[in-house]
């Protein structure tokens, strides 16, 4: 049995093993992932999207999905990874929590819990039939069919029109880290996202890994923001020194909203995030930025599409990586604008700083225009730090420690200030800061 074959057989074990309660829709679903799974594979290196990054240590592990529930960690073991007390949704292993869960104020409407009940629960199925798994392209992806195939729970969040919402939603994904019986784990957490016409929220995803043991995340989040919404995505991935991690994220906005995500990279051995974004409305506008910190032989790969359908759309996008030690960061930035697509403005940056010789960045990004009246920018830098500042701030009396360390920072915060929320801005200031210490 190859490895592919091995996911559909652990599939039809999933689907009589509980799973085949769900609606017919979502069978259906499941059906055609796991069927465009079996047809795509796991990519290669011969790739091109591919090229620079190895799924060697997922492929050739056996993975298994827990069999049983672990033991959660508490409130407190879990404190370092939450801003505040407001609403969030925790998962550990891929299983909604209750008990380190907590309740949004419903008499707005708002709604922040677990996926699997929402797709069992009245007007929530209504919701999540249409938009669940109808944006993520799993078509075309092998582990985003992968994540709707063993699609289980995950977190749902909706806010409905005109609702602003002024402490950020937070969703936790926990993965234990401690091989169990049958040795690593897979999960496949899930997010589906919406946010309706008119209204504000910000929400915080928190990957993270409770062990060091050899593990994978296969996540997928789904995000659509209405008419005129306004949203804040910041995504934090804290995944365990041996964990492994694929990422999807698909987000559609409709005419005049504002989408800014923010996404930093700490942890994993292997990490790579699709970022796909869809300005479905004219006068959208997105930010997209992201900060990665590497060292090691931590590898991390971020491949980014921004696609404009409409005109009289906008979008920003900064990448900064800083590579230490033996570190390999990836990042691939494609901008599309569609035909009619008039008046788009659109800036994309990569900028990577290598603290190391033995540190390696691959930058590619690329433009792809079929309208004729846009404005659209982009570019990448890869290179040590820059002598002269070096050599101006030792001038002043520092040392060529501290030197090093305040135009590294420099470089992180220079994404960390294109934040809007100050409680999350200063807690991912901490982390960075940690980490570069």
């Amino acid at each position: 049995m190859n490895v592919t074959d091995r996911y559909v057989a652990d599939f039809k074990a999933f689907v009589g093993n509980g799973a085949a309660g769900a609606p017919p829709w979502l069978k259906q679903i499941r059906e055609g992932a796991i069927a465009r799974f079996a047809e795509l594979g796991f990519p290669t290196t011969k790739q091109e999207e591919w090229r620079f990054t190895s799924v060697a240590p997922i492929v050739d592990t056996r993975f298994s999905h827990p069999a049983s529930r672990i033991p959660h960690p508490g409130l407190t073991e879990i404190g370092s990874l939450l801003i505040g007390p407001g609403p969030r949704v925790v998962l550990v292993d891929g299983r909604y929590a209750p008990e380190l869960s907590s309740a949004a104020d419903q008499r707005s409407g708002v709604r922040v819990g677990s996926l699997a009940s929402a797709v069992a629960d009245g007007p929530s199925s209504e919701l999540a039939r249409e938009h669940l798994a109808r944006h993520a392209r799993w078509h075309d992806s092998a582990f985003a069919a992968l994540n709707t195939a063993f699609l289980a729970d995950g977190a749902f969040v909706h806010v409905p029109a005109g609702v602003t919402l002024e402490q950020p939603l937070e969703l936790l994904f926990l993965s234990s880290g401690r091989p169990g019986a049958d040795g690593p784990t897979v999960s496949h957490p899930r997010s589906l996202v919406v946010i309706e016409r008119g209204a504000e929220a910000a929400v915080l995803e928190t990957y993270a890994g409770l062990g060091d043991g050899v593990y994978w995340s296969n996540a997928v989040t789904e995000i659509v923001v209405g008419e005129g919404a306004r949203v804040e995505l910041y995504r934090v991935q804290r995944e365990g020194p041996r964990g492994l991690q694929v990422a999807t994220t698909h987000s559609r906005q409709e005419r005049d909203s504002l989408l800014g995500v923010h996404v930093l990279t700490l942890g994993a051995a292997l990490a790579r995030h699709d970022i796909t974004a869809v300005l479905g409305g004219a006068g959208a506008e997105l930010i997209l930025n992201g900060l990665y910190l590497l060292r090691a032989g931590q590898h991390a790969d971020h491949h980014t599409v921004i696609d404009h359908a409409q005109p009289h759309c906008a979008s920003h996008e900064y990448f900064n990586g800083v590579l230490a030690e033996r570190a390999h960061g990836v990042f691939n930035g494609r901008i599309i604008v569609r035909p009619g697509a008039q008046r788009t403005d659109s800036k994309q940056t990569n900028n990577n700083l290598l603290l190391s010789t033995e540190a390696r960045a691959d930058s590619q990004p690329q433009l792809e225009i079929y309208a004729d009246d846009v404005k659209c920018t982009h570019g990448s830098t890869v290179g040590p730090i820059d002598q002269n500042q070096l050599y101006y701030l030792r001038s002043r009396g520092l040392s060529a420690q501290a030197a090093r360390s305040i135009l590294t920072y420099g470089f992180g915060a220079e994404i960390l200030d294109r934040m809007r929320r100050p409680a999350v801005r200063e807690r991912l200031d901490r982390l960075v800061r940690e980490r570069l210490a």
